[in-house]
């Protein structure tokens, strides 16, 4: 099932949304939006509360995606993206074959 798991169950070792991650390519681009979502709340001093007012994006929803508890989609992150001014979605195909994991088996697509 590819979207069975959340995003924080490829955690291999550490705390979300800092962790290491198992190599699956979604869960990492979801840990780079939650740390993103995280640095421009907290740089811009803003509460899920807040940020949920200012985006239209429910309370909820914005602290499941910081938790890695969802798979955010691609609505949530451009209405977060705006309401901050910043992008969140990360630069994830100009990443060195270090940081990206390698391809799923077709099976497994």
């Amino acid at each position: 099932m590819r979207r069975g798991t959340r995003p924080c169950g490829y955690i291999a070792s550490g705390d979300w949304p800092f962790a290491k991650m198992k190599a699956h390519r979604g869960a990492e681009v979801a840990q780079a939006v939650a740390r993103a979502l995280a640095q421009a709340m907290e740089g811009q001093g803003l509460s899920a509360n807040a940020l949920a007012k200012r985006s239209g994006v429910n309370r909820q929803v914005v602290t499941n995606v910081l938790n890695g508890t969802v798979w955010p989609d691609l609505l949530t992150v451009v209405d977060l993206e705006v309401a901050l001014g910043v992008p969140l979605w990360p630069d994830h195909l100009q990443w060195t074959s270090e940081e990206l994991p390698a391809p799923r088996p077709e099976s497994q697509a």
